[in-house]
């Protein structure tokens, strides 16, 4: 039953509004059975608590490449699925709304469309898996990434964040060539610049590149899977905060 009995005006709970069709009733599904569909997927889509007011319509635009940033984010939107199976990844220093343009393409794909989606943060997967090698977790790595394997539309949230180690690498180049390979769409979210790498994967050198953070394989795996849209201004989420303002 798709609502609690008597949630609903019209169908009383059932899912079904019954109407008079000549000698015969007739039952045709009620408008809240979509609603209930479409609010179960928004929890399985795991979008955290701090993201669930983020929609296209309430981002704030500071600046020209955020107002860009917002209309490519709509166009990816409306245009699901993408003719060439193609993510999307935003790229920008913190605070400026990639992940707010994320959740928000995340919200329109499940309301407008019923699209299953899953949103996960990288650093917490890693920990997650990390916790399947504990012999008292009954769960095994391949449990905690089948969903992700399998989620039609995958947000991977703060790509590079964790330090790139082998393992880290390894892992990233799994999820990245499974889904590549099976032709899913993935958006990711990353706080380093998008520039080609001009050196070795050092954080010595200065500030690193998405390139030489995860190297320039997957970056380059990256272009075939994902238009990129970068966005440029200050840390508005820090701005807001002293303002006791939500992002």
């Amino acid at each position: 039953m798709p609502a609690h009995a008597g949630d609903c005006d019209h169908c009383g709970g059932t899912g079904f509004r019954i109407r008079r069709v000549g000698d015969y009733d007739q039952a045709t599904p009620c408008s809240c059975r979509s609603r209930a569909r479409g609010q179960r997927q928004l929890t399985s889509a795991r979008i955290p608590r701090r993201y669930e007011h983020c929609e296209l319509d309430n981002y704030e635009i500071h600046n020209d490449s955020q107002a860009e940033a917002r209309r490519r984010a709509r166009d990816f939107a409306e245009a699901y699925p993408p003719a060439h199976r193609s993510g999307i990844l935003f790229a920008g220093p913190c605070g400026v709304g990639k992940t707010h343009l994320a959740v928000g393409i995340l919200r329109d794909l499940i309301q407008a469309k019923g699209v299953p989606v899953l949103f996960v943060d990288f650093r917490e997967l890693l920990k997650e898996i990390q916790q399947t090698y504990r012999p008292e977790n009954p769960l095994s790595a391949d449990q905690v990434l089948r969903p992700i394997f399998a989620a039609e539309v995958l947000l991977l949230d703060d790509l590079g964040a964790s330090k790139m180690t082998d393992w880290v690498r390894d892992t990233l180049g799994h999820i990245i060539n499974r889904r590549y390979n099976e032709e899913r769409i993935t958006m990711f979210t990353t706080n380093f610049p998008d520039r080609d790498a001009d050196g070795e994967n050092d954080d010595t050198l200065g500030p690193a590149t998405l390139a030489n953070r995860i190297g320039v394989p997957l970056r380059s795996r990256l272009d075939e899977m994902c238009q990129t849209v970068e966005i440029h201004g200050p840390d508005y989420r820090r701005a807001f905060l002293r303002a006791g303002d939500r992002w």
